[in-house]
Order: structure tokens, then sequence, then C-alpha cells
């Protein structure tokens, strides 16, 4: 048997072993071990060949909705992650787990999302980006190992999924949301907006922990405020339609909305029936009023998606989630929609415009 096919390869992957001047080259030749050598040299190589290459990072991204809602703030996490030296298919792969287009119903999209967050598990990602409370959730049900980064959670702490923003503990940490901290502020600006609104009714998901706390802080504000408040829960999409003939017959004077994927999957909806009920309403984030809606208060989207891109490079690179505090967001942004307000015959104040970060003529 020869091993001159071998002693090929060796030399070829590493020129520097065929320099005969080396001094390894001439003791070897002094003492007559260089056959010895180059066996071993053969056999180390054979070892080293013999090894799986380094696996490539994985990256789960998981949601409870359809992907066409999500795409640009994956695409801006990815953008995070080019910035921060991760190209995605050259050093790190990312593994897309949404609703499928036949999941229309909200028990079938939970359906899918545990579903999911199973198969991620089982995939053993690195980390898991979990867009919003349900999927965290999910993934939390689904795995105690592997990092959760959560992203756009109304209260991480009052939900359970963490014990405190400085010490999230367990295996999960990210970006909240401010969302229920929030909700009393959205009613305050809705009675700017439209001061004679003394009746304001709520739609939110009982189904969901951050829907409940964020009703719970808007009844508080209702009760500072003085504004009557009518309750609409909304566990389906087919349940959003009623509750708008809800508040017409109850003479409700404007509207908010406590986000999440239901009612986030359902804007277009709600904005249009907003629109045809003539009812004005505060949202909690801008996308309701780039598709039509009157105002919204709450934290940028794209910017919470681009900031857990700066969790996920620290996980791959060995931080552990419960040395990572978790985040509120930093930046809020107030919009108004001025073509909304002349369509509900509403004069926007001057304290609420010189306020908002973007005015939408």
């Amino acid at each position: 048997m020869t091993c001159e096919a071998p002693l090929a390869r060796v030399f070829t992957a590493r020129p520097w072993l065929s320099v005969a001047g080396h001094s390894w080259y001439k003791t070897a030749m002094r003492y007559r071990l260089l056959p010895t050598v180059l066996t071993a040299l053969v056999l180390v190589t054979s070892l080293s060949d013999a090894q799986p290459q380094g696996r490539m990072p994985r990256v789960g991204v998981l949601w409870a909705g359809p992907l066409s809602f999500a795409q640009q703030y994956v695409t801006a996490g990815i953008e995070a992650m080019r910035g921060l030296g991760w190209i995605e298919g050259q050093n790190f792969a990312i593994d897309y787990r949404f609703a499928p287009p036949a999941a229309k119903t909200q028990t079938e999209r939970r359906a899918a999302l545990v579903a999911n967050a199973e198969d991620l598990a089982r995939l053993k990602v690195d980390a898991i980006v979990a867009i919003a409370d349900p999927a965290v959730e999910a993934a939390r049900n689904a795995t105690s190992t592997i990092p959760i980064v959560m992203v756009a959670v109304g209260d991480a702490v009052g939900a359970g999924f963490i014990a405190s923003m400085a010490r999230p503990g367990g295996n999960i940490t990210g970006i909240g949301a401010l969302s229920v901290d929030l909700s009393g502020k959205r009613l305050e600006i809705l009675k700017q907006i439209v001061p004679r609104a003394n009746r304001v009714a709520v739609l939110w998901n009982p189904g969901n922990p951050a829907g409940i706390l964020g009703f719970r802080e808007t009844e508080s504000a209702a009760r500072r405020l003085g504004i009557t408040l009518q309750s609409l829960p909304v566990r389906r999409q087919e349940e959003i339609q009623p509750a708008f003939s809800a508040m017409v017959q109850e003479r409700a004077e404007g509207f908010v909305v406590v986000t999440d994927p239901l009612t986030w999957t359902s804007r277009p909806e709600i904005v249009q029936l907003a629109a045809k009920n003539r009812l004005p309403a505060v949202y909690e984030l801008r996308e309701y009023v780039d598709t039509g809606g009157l105002a919204s208060y709450g934290p940028s989207l794209i910017d919470l998606s681009r900031r857990s891109a700066v969790y996920v490079d620290k996980i791959l690179k060995g931080a552990k989630p419960t040395d990572l505090p978790v985040e509120q967001p930093t930046q809020l942004e107030l919009v108004v929609s001025l073509k909304a307000a002349h369509a509900l015959a509403l004069v926007i104040p001057q304290a609420v415009s010189i306020r908002a970060d973007h005015v939408i003529q």
C-alpha cells in the first residue's frame, strides 16, 4: 500500500511541509525518522479531514401570523445582522416559521404556531427570535434550553416570561414594546383629539395575556380621565365587525385597540370599519395610520427588529440570555394623519400636531 496520494494531499494542502530546509526535515533525516514522521503526518491529516466541518449557526424566526405581515421587519433584522458581520447563507442560516396561508382562523394559526415552535426545538437552532407574546409563549413551552429573543412583548414580567428586566433568568431575553404601559397614554391622546369623547370603546383579545394587561391599563386610565369604557373583547376575526356594530349601537365616540397578532393582522378591516362608521381611534403602531387610521403612539417595529439583531449577535457569540437584560424601546413616535382627520371632520389640536413625530398630509 503506497502513501503517495495522501502525502501529495498533505503537501498540497500544507505547502510549508514540502520545504526540505525546515529543521524538522533535517532532524528526521539525521536520525532516519523521516518515514515515521511522514506516516504520522498522513494519519493526523486523515483524522483531521474526517472531522465534520464547523456547523453553521442557525436562527429560528417565529410568529403567529403570515409572512406577508412581517416581511419588512424580518428584512430589517437581516440588514442589522449584516451590519454586525452575519450574512445569511454565508456564516449563519435562518429557519422561518410563520402561519401557513391555509391557516385562516386564530385557532388554526395558534395550532400552527405551536407546531412551528416544536419544530424549531427539534432542529436545535442556536436561537429563536419570537415576535409578540403568543410566539414567545409557544417557544417557551417548546424549549427551556434554546435561547429565545423576544420582540414586541407588552409586559414580559407580567406575562411570566422573565423574572425581571435586569435579570431575566431562564432562556428568554430581548426587547419589550411598552404596549401595556402606553395603553393609558393613547386614551389621553384620543381625548385630546376628540375632547367631547366621554364614551370610548376598546378592542382587545382576552385570549392573549398582553391583551388582558393592556385592557386593565386602559381601564385604569379611563377612570382617571372620567371616560366610560366600552369593553369589546374579540377572540376571532369574525367578531370584529359585530364589535363595531356594538360601538355604533352604544354611541361610542371613539375607540382604542390593544394590539396583538389578531388585531394586527386585522388592521385593514379595523381601519376600514373605523372610517365607514366615522369613529376616531388612536392605535399603538404607525402601520395602522399607514393603512388609513387617524393616529398612533408607540414604538417603531422596524427599530425593535433591528435591535433584536444585537441580542442574536451576542448569543451566537456565546452570551447567555440570563446575562442579557431586557430592553424597552427608547424611541416612541406619535403619528397623525391629517387626511384621516379631514375625512372625520376633525381638527387636530396644535398641542398634538406640534408633538407629532410624523404628520401624514
